[in-house]
């Protein structure tokens, strides 16, 4: 079966050329249907030659073959990017002008929005409102990235790029084979990666090896089964997942502001970023040189314990929390004990250490319920952990 790849009327329209072109050097079979003003961006001749397919925008065209109705039918995945907020608003009416109208109409297979306008268009109540529709309706619209857009403006509006929004459909397309749906859809999601830096001085911190791999995979998972998703990030350097909306820290204290500013209408919470324990208890303003002798001591100040604070009452009705712990052995005593220390739903224990968990693509892990439950994850990609995490939260949000 076909991807429908929906072309909205934008500038971005250029990117959706270098997602095509991943999509089927992947060996997926792709239909490229724009609107018609998405022609006077990028031709016909172009979609043509990267799909392998005729291009028209008009329901009119091959009317003999009914691809009006056929090409919905058909599909297995319709991705549209850029979707403008014209076409948001068109597609949440039921209007069906153009050929791209009557496939999202009649598609019964997974739908994918992936917007791409100016910051004050995308934030109209118009706007949001036409998202907030065809969230409801099981579609999954993606968080535009944030970054420069057409001309001097900045800020939330940006196509993702395409090689995240590529990552995207196929996990949608994983999801759709098993017959899957969107069990994520209209939920607010926060997600916290990567590893704190408490700084020294100017040049120096206390860090740790975390890459933030897991916690972008929680991220971009959660956003292909239509999550609203919160990445707050710390000190990563990974693409953004697409769908995402993106908030960067350094510290454990800038991380617990970013966290419980997002938390409070959150859904779920997953605190999957590795937070310093301890910080200097005072930070010089220049850099401390070499001495002879014995280095002068550093002292510590204990930073705040973000997983507990979250678990406290008061707590939204409903929110699912999820903590992580890296531990070198005794993983399941170790867990139970912080599980109950922390008072949070689930508790991702994995090991750490010889290359294990910290930077590496792949990870394994024993998930401790509340309730007592245990799930064990063998070892494969991050992702596939995500999953089965978020599995044990759906569950939970009913």
């Amino acid at each position: 079966m076909p991807i429908v790849l929906g072309v909205g009327a934008g500038i971005a329209a250029y990117k959706a050329c270098e997602l095509l072109r991943l999509l089927t050097e992947s060996g997926h079979d792709v239909r490229v249907v724009p609107t018609a003003d998405a022609l006077r961006f990028v031709g016909a001749p172009t979609w043509e030659a990267l799909s392998g397919h005729p291009v028209t925008a008009s329901p009119w065209d091959g009317a003999h073959e009914v691809a009006h109705v056929q090409l919905g039918q058909r599909a297995e995945l319709v991705l549209v990017a850029p979707a403008t907020a014209d076409l948001l608003a068109r597609a949440a009416a039921g209007l069906a002008p153009d050929l791209l109208g009557n496939v999202l109409l009649t598609a019964g297979c997974p739908v994918v929005y992936a917007p791409a306008m100016h910051t004050e268009m995308w934030q109209h109540p118009a706007t949001q409102a036409s998202v907030a529709t065809l969230r409801s309706r099981g579609a999954i619209v993606l968080e535009p990235a944030s970054g420069r857009l057409t001309g001097p403006d900045t800020g939330p509006g940006r196509l993702p790029e395409p090689a995240e929004l590529f990552r995207a459909a196929l996990r949608v397309l994983a999801r759709g084979a098993a017959g899957l749906a969107a069990d994520l859809a209209g939920r607010r999601v926060v997600v916290s990666a990567g590893g704190t830096r408490e700084e020294i001085d100017p040049v120096r911190f206390i860090g740790n090896w975390s890459s933030g791999r897991q916690g972008y995979a929680l991220a971009a998972t959660a956003a292909a089964r239509g999550a609203q998703v919160t990445l707050v990030a710390a000190n990563t350097e990974l693409a953004d997942p697409a769908g995402a909306r993106v908030v960067r820290v350094t510290s454990a204290g800038q991380l617990r502001e970013a966290v419980l500013r997002a938390a409070a209408d959150a859904d779920a919470i997953v605190m999957a970023a590795a937070v310093a324990d301890y910080r200097p208890a005072a930070r010089s303003d220049t850099k401390i040189k070499r001495a002879e002798g014995a280095p002068a001591p550093i002292e510590l100040a204990e930073n705040p314990d973000i997983l507990r604070e979250l678990c406290r009452p008061p707590r939204r009705d409903g929110q699912v929390i999820v903590g992580f712990a890296a531990e070198t052995g005794n993983l399941i005593e170790n867990g139970r004990a912080k599980l109950a220390a922390k008072g949070c739903d689930l508790l991702v224990v994995n090991q750490v250490g010889g290359g294990l968990a910290f930077g590496a693509e792949d990870n394994a892990a024993e998930i401790l319920a509340a309730g007592g439950g245990r799930t064990s994850v063998p070892r494969g990609p991050k992702e596939a952990l995500a999953d089965v995490i978020w599995d044990l939260v759906a569950a939970r949000l009913g």
